[in-house]
C-alpha cells in the first residue's frame, strides 16, 4: 500500500472518493487501518474503519457479488503467463467497464437492499441477479 496505493492516490483528487474494503483479518491490520483513515478520514468502509463493514455481507457488496468475480474472468480468459501481461489485463477490463453496467449492479442493489428490508435480513436464495 505505502509502495504503490498511497502514491498513486496522490496523483488524483481522493476528496470525494469512499474507499471500501472486505473484513478479511489481513486487510484490517491497525496500522493498514490507521494509513486508510489518514487517507480516507471518515469515508472508509471496512471492518474497524468508520464506517463499519456488515460482517459476512457478500450478498449486499457489489463488488463482491459482481465486480471481482466479472473482472477475473476477463482477466484470465487469455492466462496470462507474465505479471505484465496480467497488469495490462486488469487495465483494459477496468477501463472497458462502462457506466451503464455499473448503473445495472447498483440497480441489483438496490433491489437486494430492499428484499432484505422486507425479509428483515434472512437470507436471499430465490433471487435472480442479472447484469
Amino acid at each position: 500500500m505505502t509502495n504503490f496505493f498511497i502514491p498513486e492516490l496522490n496523483n488524483h483528487d481522493v476528496q470525494e472518493l469512499w474507499f471500501q474494503q472486505d473484513g478479511a483479518t489481513c486487510h484490517t491490520a491497525r496500522a493498514t487501518i490507521d494509513l486508510l483513515k489518514d487517507t480516507f478520514g471518515d469515508r472508509l468502509i471496512s471492518r474497524f474503519g468508520p464506517v463499519n463493514w456488515p460482517p459476512r455481507s457478500c450478498d449486499l457488496t457489489p463488488l463482491d457479488y459482481f465486480l471481482w468475480g466479472y473482472v477475473k474472468s476477463l482477466v484470465y480468459a487469455d492466462k496470462p503467463q507474465t505479471l505484465d501481461h496480467l497488469e495490462d489485463n486488469i487495465r483494459r477490463v477496468i477501463a472497458d467497464i462502462r457506466p451503464q453496467m455499473l448503473e445495472k449492479v447498483i440497480e441489483n442493489w438496490t433491489s437486494r437492499l430492499n428484499y432484505i428490508r422486507v425479509s428483515r435480513g434472512s437470507p436471499m436464495p430465490e433471487i435472480i441477479f442479472k447484469i
